[in-house]
């Protein structure tokens, strides 16, 4: 969702007939999501009774979710903007041998961007993941079940983000880019499923 525009027009275009927006920007929306309730959680901790010893912590966990949730959100554009030029690259002339060669070119260089976005995205919401187990672990408990929808929403975008790496990387003729990536993400997924889960019974135990 861009800035200026609602979260109804956004899922009314989400839901049209047309390639953008698309998962790619929905993760982005889950990834920032899962950033702000973030913020709420160190929020509402912030200068609260019983909190004292936590509230340096809480200022600067929101600072840095903040900082996320602003991030994440330029990704819906970026997402955008990276999808449209792959669209642009296919569409170019192909009649002539070096039209054919600029054609192919152009390509290669729009996936590997559309690459780089989603992976971007895919750090992000990594890290949201890892703000959340410290509002879990110390945030105001009348909002904790909000900890757990953020580490919830941030590994969703995390998972949909990936889906939009592989999809380009299968497609990319520089195999060692598309390992190197592809290598890149398998760290980034490895052990995220466990600790949403080890996040989730946290918050439960609290509730």
């Amino acid at each position: 969702m861009l800035k200026s525009q609602s979260m109804d027009k956004f899922l009314d275009d989400l839901a049209a007939k047309k390639s953008t927006p698309g998962g790619g920007s929905a993760a982005a929306i889950m990834g920032a999501m899962g950033a702000a309730l973030v913020s709420m959680v160190a929020n509402f901790t912030v200068g609260r009774k019983n909190y004292e010893d936590v509230d340096e912590e809480m200022r600067d966990l929101a600072a840095r979710s903040e900082s996320l949730r602003e991030s994440l959100q330029s990704m819906v554009r970026a997402d955008v903007e990276a999808f449209d030029a792959v669209m642009s690259a296919y569409a170019m002339a192909r009649e002539s041998e070096e039209q054919r060669e600029s054609r192919s070119a152009s390509i290669q260089s729009a996936l590997m961007h559309a690459t780089d976005i989603p992976l971007q995205c895919a750090q992000l919401c990594r890290d949201v993941m890892a703000l959340s187990r410290q509002v879990a672990e110390k945030g105001n408990r009348n909002v904790i079940s909000d900890a757990g929808v953020a580490v919830l929403a941030a590994e969703a975008a995390l998972r949909s983000a990936a889906l939009n790496v592989y999809i380009n990387t299968g497609n990319i003729k520089d195999r060692e880019f598309a390992a190197e990536r592809e290598r890149r993400l398998e760290k980034l997924l490895d052990g995220a499923e466990t600790a949403t889960e080890e996040i989730y019974a946290l918050v439960k135990s609290k509730l």
